[in-house]
């Protein structure tokens, strides 16, 4: 079982867009991604709305997560954030540990 949390960061003028960005080229978004527990810290675009970037982010457990919200990333996180006057929406998901039905898989071309 693993935590799916989806965090879409809106702001105006690509100020998301910059945001991730940023995360991405002063090696937060790395350092993150090599946080013990860590399984995917991945930024999106939507195509319907440019000013929304989505961030897929996964942990082994609540555990991992936890130690992940107490460490000092988080305060580099927060500032990022305010500097980019990004307001955040949460959706949080548990994996599902039975994986893909059969009967689902047909719907899915490899």
């Amino acid at each position: 079982m693993s935590l799916v949390v989806n965090l879409y960061y809106t702001g105006e003028n690509d100020s998301a867009k910059r945001f991730a960005e940023e995360m991405e080229k002063t090696g937060v978004a790395q350092r993150i991604r090599n946080e013990p527990g860590n399984e995917r810290y991945d930024y999106f675009q939507s195509l319907n709305d440019s000013e929304t970037i989505l961030l897929i982010d996964q942990w082994r457990d609540q555990q991992a997560l936890n130690a992940h919200h107490a460490s000092p990333m988080m305060h580099k996180l927060a500032n990022l954030r305010e500097k980019y006057d990004l307001h955040m929406r949460v959706e949080r998901y548990v994996t599902d540990v039975q994986g893909i039905p059969a009967n689902d898989q047909k719907f899915i071309r490899k």
